[in-house]
């Protein structure tokens, strides 16, 4: 401050020809000083106030530069607030000072921990630290800077262990527990929102024990101190400084000391016999205390923190706010004279008041640094992102890594553009997490009584996926879409159906093939021996017939496989109730001609002329003209059609036919089966009528094989699923047609092919050997 206003006074282009006076108290950080100094700003040096003394109206000055702390500043702030005197603060960072209802002259070149605690959220969510401890000094500065901090950090979704506060003047148990909270916590990652003294302390309780490395993210009163680069405890922490700035001519300021100034002074006493290791031969110094000083003392020859300008960060806070006052002075004094500021009115009486007004509008630049205050009295909050790095030689340096600057757009305020080193030398991110990521394909779920980031991982549940790490919900997929194995992604359903390329289809297909080629060799044998007595005898314009109509019920089979359509659909029940009722109105045929033939036998009877060739094929005509009736009202009113089936597997489509009309499918299946069994029944009576070739016996076997296959399949039938319903009913339908082949036809192939001798009218009228 000294140096700033030194060259404020030497300028000419600031109140040039003026010379700003000062005044410089030390508070001691007690609250009590800095209120008394406050009313000495105020009220002059009056030492007694009583209750008869009035105050005067003016005030002793016209702005304060203070103070460090922000306990004590908010003390001097509401003192100062009451007179109007514009106060200018270089480092109390508390956000409870933007509020001007409670501090109305409050301005300060440093940024507000509202900002300082958003960037240390920003920063613990960018390394993805969800677990983290926190402690904080007890005092304005700390609790205040930690409640801004842990809004912050909530709605980053960061969980704080544990977060504990402790003031250097608190008794020495209270600091054991908060060490052994430190030492005892699971979260590798420390927030410390403490004031330099406070951690100094902290860093030297935990350093005398084993403690586990942590990472330490710092605040600006402290991660930036050259003197808390002692402690290996906190090598490779990390947090916001102040940004770096230079002063030019300071250091010479400052090495411009000699052993008479030094001893005007207490503090540059201190200093200098520090620094010397000599005492000061003056009126203040103590001669017994040690060798007396040469006088030839040079401070540019040696390396201090007094010397040392390399890290001017709170110095240049303190160099802004002087230069914000000189600049807040000039617009009154100069005001309205832009052309010739020589004649500024040197002899106007100021006003604090006048200085807050024109504090407000100040806005300048000097060494490159900006300088103007909104309407909380807050500057644009920039920082630095500083490193705490081990050099080779083995020396703690304070490395910039990156940068905040409040004034960016949303999302482009935090910026990093260099490596970092972590905990004991580390270059991997340290892991501060109470639970896992929980990968894709599953969901957090919260442990109960512990916060939200502790949580275990469900899977996701049948039809869900999560594609996100730690999702909090999963999502059902579409209905035509099912989750993979790993239930992170959709994928669509297979389409199931019964093909010609699987397994199952070609078998079906082959039996079906080798039915009709079994049934067209039948027929083929039974034409070459036409005349023999047993094809003649068998009435072969009916058993022609039949091999036709079963030819058609292996073929019709194969309308079963493949991919449904409408056609397909419609096709499929139709042509099977059809041939079907074609084949048992044969066999139905030749079962009445069996009886008709054995009651022509009885004396008189002329019962044949009614059911001769003419009559049988009406017959067959008839039966079928009926099944054919219903499926055309079947497809007229309701036909089959192709559907998704998607509700008898969840993981899987089921393309198949839908019935349209199922009473309608019903009814096809119940014709067929009247037929069958009114087919079964006259066979039965006729089974035990004297021939030595009796056919009757074999359609009762081949009914009874055809009505077991039928029964069979309707339960199976309903109970199969998918694909394995359509194999149910190719499979009844070979095996029927299977049975009345072998039943009827293989014993008269076998005589015609291996007996030949018995296929003679004889034989046929039971006459032979």
């Amino acid at each position: 401050m000294e140096f700033a206003i030194k060259e404020i006074n030497n300028r000419t282009d600031i109140l040039p020809n003026i010379t700003l006076g000062y005044e410089i108290h030390d508070s001691c950080s007690a609250v009590p000083v800095a209120v008394k100094v406050a009313f000495q700003f105020a009220n002059g040096i009056t030492p007694n106030i009583s209750m008869d003394t009035s105050c005067p109206k003016k005030a002793n000055v016209v702005a304060v530069v203070g103070e460090s702390g922000s306990t004590p500043s908010i003390g001097l702030s509401r003192i100062l607030g009451l007179f109007g005197i514009p106060q200018v603060s270089h480092f109390a960072t508390c956000a409870c000072l933007s509020d001007k209802t409670q501090h109305p002259a409050f301005f300060r070149t440093i940024p507000s921990d509202h900002y300082q605690a958003a960037a240390l959220a920003r920063l613990i969510k960018h390394f993805g630290w969800t677990w983290i401890g926190a402690v904080r000094s007890d005092s304005d500065y700390g609790n205040n800077g930690m409640a801004s901090f842990l809004t912050a950090a909530e709605s980053e979704g960061i969980c704080v262990e544990y977060s504990v506060a402790y003031y250097r003047t608190n008794p020495r148990s209270k600091l054991l527990r908060v060490a052994e909270v430190i030492r005892r916590s699971t979260a590798r990652v420390v927030v410390a929102f403490l004031a330099m003294g406070d951690m100094r302390i902290i860093l030297e309780e935990l350093s005398r024990h084993n403690t586990p490395s942590l990472q330490w993210i710092g605040s600006e009163s402290w991660v930036t101190d050259q003197d808390m680069s002692r402690f290996g405890l906190c090598s490779g922490a990390i947090g916001f400084g102040i940004e770096r700035s230079v002063i030019p001519g300071l250091r010479n300021f400052l090495l411009d000391l000699s052993p008479a100034r030094a001893s005007k002074s207490t503090l540059l006493t201190e200093l200098w016999q520090d620094a010397f290791g000599c005492t000061l031969l003056s009126a203040q110094a103590d001669q017994k205390s040690g060798a007396a000083c040469s006088g030839n003392e040079n401070l540019d020859g040696i390396r201090i923190p007094y010397t040392d300008t390399s890290q001017l960060r709170i110095t240049n806070m303190v160099y802004k706010a002087t230069y914000a006052i000189a600049h807040a002075i000039h617009g009154l004094v100069c005001k309205d004279r832009p052309e010739s500021l020589s004649q500024c009115n040197r002899s106007i009486i100021l006003e604090p008041d006048q200085v807050l007004e024109q504090l407000k509008k100040v806005n300048f630049t000097i060494n490159g640094n900006h300088v103007s205050f909104d309407a909380n009295g807050d500057p644009v909050a920039t920082y630095e992102l500083v490193n705490w790095q081990v050099t080779e030689n083995g020396v703690m340096e304070f490395v910039t890594v990156g940068r905040y600057d409040a004034s960016q757009p949303k999302g482009h305020e935090f910026s990093i553009h260099k490596n970092i080193t972590w905990m004991e030398g580390q270059s991997q991110v340290p892991v501060s997490v109470c639970s896992e990521s929980c990968p894709p394909g599953t969901r957090k779920a919260v442990q109960k009584g512990k916060p939200v980031c502790c949580y275990d991982c469900i899977p996701c549940g049948e039809g869900e996926i999560s594609n996100e790490t730690d999702s909090v919900d999963c999502v059902s997929c579409p209905d035509e879409y099912w989750p993979n194995a790993q239930r992170d992604e959709c994928l669509p359903k297979p389409v199931e159906f019964l093909s010609w390329d699987e397994v199952l289809g070609i078998v079906l297909a082959v039996f079906s093939i080798a039915g009709a080629c079994i049934a067209v060799i039948v027929a083929t044998v039974f034409y070459r021996h036409r005349m023999s007595p047993i094809v003649r005898a068998n009435n072969s314009e009916l058993s022609f017939l039949l091999l036709f109509s079963l030819t058609l019920c292996f073929l019709c089979s194969l309308t079963f496989i493949g991919r449904p359509s409408e056609w397909s659909c419609m096709l499929r029940h139709t042509a099977f109730g059809i041939t079907f009722v074609l084949c048992i109105s044969c066999v139905l045929g030749k079962t009445i001609v069996v009886l008709m033939a054995f009651r022509a036998t009885l004396p008189g009877s002329n019962i044949m002329k009614w059911f001769g060739p003419a009559q049988q094929r009406m017959a067959v005509v008839a039966f079928t003209f009926v099944q054919i009736i219903i499926c055309i009202l079947w497809l007229t009113l309701s036909p089959p059609f192709p559907i998704r089936n998607m509700s008898l597997y969840k993981e899987r489509i089921i393309l198949e036919c839908d019935l349209g009309s199922v009473g309608a499918f019903w009814a096809v299946l119940g014709y067929i089966g009247l037929l069958a069994l009114l087919c079964f029944f006259l066979a039965f009576l006729a089974r035990k009528l004297p021939d030595n070739f009796n056919e009757a016996k074999f359609i009762t076997f081949s009914m009874l094989i055809f009505c077991a296959v039928w029964i069979t399949f309707i339960p199976a039938y309903v109970s199969s699923p998918g694909k394995f319903t359509v194999a149910v009913e190719i499979f009844a339908i070979l095996a029927s047609s299977f049975g009345l082949i072998a039943c009827i036809f293989a014993p008269k192939c076998f005589i015609i092919v291996f007996r030949p001798e018995q296929n003679t009218k004889k034989q046929l009228m039971g006459k032979g050997q």
